[in-house]
């Protein structure tokens, strides 16, 4: 069994408390007696009460508030990363030439495979070598 020193806790250096500080004497306002203060009392028939911000209570344009929801919708969702993906699509443009390349690329239909193979087995009906076509690249 190894054994470990068991090390005590470091203590947090302490800071070194303030000087009591000398309280400087406040000078009273001077008022006038002949402004009497009366607060405002806004129970039912007393004062009329000050006027609240309503401006979150407006009906707001629908699409303000479509794209509001949205928002909030969007913060509230965990949208696995293989989903949201798609949220960021690439530009029209960019789009046709990605599709126009892929279609170069794409796999052999089974029309061609079938036209392909006959052009073997007639080759090798003639007598000819049977050489395999090469394969073009292709995305699946």
């Amino acid at each position: 069994m190894v054994q470990r020193k068991i090390k005590g806790k470091k203590g947090k250096k302490k800071i070194a408390a303030a000087p009591l500080a000398v309280k400087k004497p406040e000078q009273k306002k001077v008022t006038n007696p002949l402004f009497e203060k009366r607060p405002r009392n806004f129970s039912i028939g007393q004062d009329i009460q000050p006027k609240r911000d309503l401006s979150r209570f407006v009906k707001w344009p629908k699409y303000v508030r479509i794209q509001r929801q949205r928002a909030i919708l969007y913060q509230r969702i965990k949208v696995p990363p293989p989903i949201n993906q798609f949220t960021q699509c690439l530009d029209r443009q960019t789009a046709t030439n990605l599709f126009k390349l892929l279609d170069k690329y794409k796999p052999e239909s089974k029309a061609a495979k079938k036209q392909r193979l006959l052009q073997r087995a007639e080759q090798k009906s003639r007598g000819r070598e049977d050489a395999p076509t090469k394969r073009l690249p292709v995305v699946r």
